[in-house]
This record gives structure tokens, C-alpha cells and sequence, in this order.
């Protein structure tokens, strides 16, 4: 593997994409303890061969690295890199508003720098995409390059609680309580909202009305059941609370939407 990096230098237009990058490269890192230090922009880092820990944060705490590993660095927190063994790298700079939400998502999370995977394939595949994109360059690279992180940092996230949030939208438009929902998943109301929490950031109540929105949507795109219908179908017997919680949320009468809203209009329309 050679050493190389290239860096970007993104104009204001590309700025608003929410996510972009900033540079990336690889390279081979020797043991040893170089100088701690704090970026001012996140990275990703892919080590792809070697053992050692990170230090990382206000507490320099020793994390065990051995790869297959993804290293996370966020803006002003304090890391240095203690290889034990020569380290093969791949790495990312990257920053934007939308780190925000992703951190809020879960798929930045500070108090998991180091991510282990049993089978890397996936991460390997979006960290040659966005390296190749960064590397060969071209006239629209920063938007590539913004779409690649998006998949690379998809790839590389770990849902806790992702079975539990696949039951719980399997249950959503049965007529039940979040106890009724917790009893059939074999969970406490506790464990419940924990176990959303974690995957999601959200509630099992907005787990629960976004699946029924987006069966709604499905069903008025694609059939042409009546909204009654339609509102007893995800769950809701009271068809005027349906189209007012439906046009809360989705900012268009479920009427409006089937004329409107969906690519094509269900079959009686033609």
C-alpha cells in the first residue's frame, strides 16, 4: 500500500449538500505514540491491518484497536494513535450541518470510537467507493464524494435494537397499547422505550406512527380504497382523526396526497 491524501476544499453551493468531504488518503502508521491532538472537522479511519489502542477524548481513555477497525474522530476531542503493530490505514475528513443529525441518529457516537466487524466487506466497499471518487476527482466529485460518506458511515453503523425496532413496525398498525406492544415483544414499557431509544433516538409512539404513515402513503398511491378504509387499515377507527394526524404530519390531506403526492395516481383514476 502507498501513502497518499488528497484534500478538498469545498465552495459555499457545496456546503449546503450537508455533508462533505474534506480530504482522504492512506497510509502506514509505525508503533510508536505520536503527538496527541484534537481535529477541527470528523474523521473515519479504516484500519485495515495492525493492532494497538486509541487514546481519545478529555479522559484519554485507551481503546484496543485491532482490525478490522473503524476509528471515529470528532472536532476538538483530544486522540493520538498508539500502534502496537504498523498500522494500514484508510481515513476520511469530513464535516457539515448534517453531522448533527447523525449524530443524533446514533451513527456518530463519541462514546464509541472504536467499532470491531466480525466481516468488513461492506465497509471495504464503501471506503474504496469514496476513496476512488476523492483520488480520481472529476466535475462532480464533492457530490459523489457527499453521497459516498452517506454510504460509508450507513455501512459502518451497528443498530442496537434493530430487531426489536423491525417487530415493533410489524406491530404498528394492530390496534395496540405501547404495553400491549412491549408484552408481544417479550419486553418491559421500560425496555421498550429503552431499546428505541438506542436504535432510533425517537419513542415507540413515533416508531409506531411513522410506519402507519407510510402504509397510508402506500395505499393511497397504490389503491383506491376509500380514507376510511384506508385509516382502519393502520390501525385508526376514527377515519377524521386519521385525515387530520395524516395532514399534521405530512402537510397534505390524504386526498391531496393521492392526487399529488405519489407518482402515480391508483388504477381507478386512469
Amino acid at each position: 500500500m502507498e501513502d497518499w491524501s488528497v484534500y478538498l476544499t469545498p465552495g459555499s453551493v457545496e456546503r449546503q449538500l450537508g455533508l462533505f468531504c474534506l480530504g482522504a488518503g492512506e497510509q502506514r502508521n509505525p508503533p510508536g505514540a505520536p503527538p496527541e491532538r484534537a481535529l477541527g472537522c470528523h474523521a473515519a479511519v479504516f484500519v485495515r491491518r495492525g493492532s494497538g489502542h486509541l487514546l481519545h477524548g478529555p479522559d484519554r481513555v485507551l481503546h484496543e484497536v485491532e482490525a478490522p477497525a473503524l476509528l471515529w474522530l470528532f472536532p476538538g476531542l483530544v486522540h493520538g494513535y498508539r500502534p502496537s503493530t504498523p498500522w494500514h490505514q484508510s481515513w476520511v475528513l469530513f464535516s457539515g450541518p448534517a453531522t448533527e443529525a447523525l449524530t443524533r441518529l446514533g451513527h456518530l457516537d463519541p462514546t464509541t470510537p472504536v467499532r470491531r466487524y466480525a466481516d468488513p466487506r461492506v465497509l471495504e466497499r464503501a471506503f474504496a467507493k469514496l476513496l476512488r471518487i476523492t483520488r480520481t476527482g472529476g466535475r462532480s466529485t464533492e457530490v459523489q464524494a457527499a453521497a459516498a460518506l452517506y454510504d460509508l458511515i450507513a455501512a459502518a453503523y451497528h443498530e442496537p435494537g434493530g430487531d426489536v425496532i423491525d417487530r415493533l413496525k410489524a406491530l404498528a398498525c394492530r390496534r395496540l397499547s405501547i404495553k400491549q406492544c412491549a408484552d408481544e415483544l417479550r419486553l418491559t414499557v421500560d425496555g421498550l422505550r429503552e431499546a428505541v431509544r438506542s436504535a432510533t433516538g425517537s419513542t415507540p409512539q413515533e416508531v409506531i406512527l411513522t410506519t402507519r404513515l407510510n402504509e397510508a402513503k402506500a395505499l393511497l398511491a397504490e389503491s383506491d380504497l376509500p380514507v376510511a378504509a384506508i385509516a382502519r387499515r393502520v390501525g385508526y377507527d376514527d377515519p377524521a382523526y386519521f385525515s387530520r394526524l395524516f395532514s399534521a404530519r405530512v402537510g397534505q390531506a390524504p386526498r391531496t396526497f393521492r392526487r399529488i403526492g405519489s407518482i402515480s395516481p391508483p388504477s381507478s383514476s386512469f
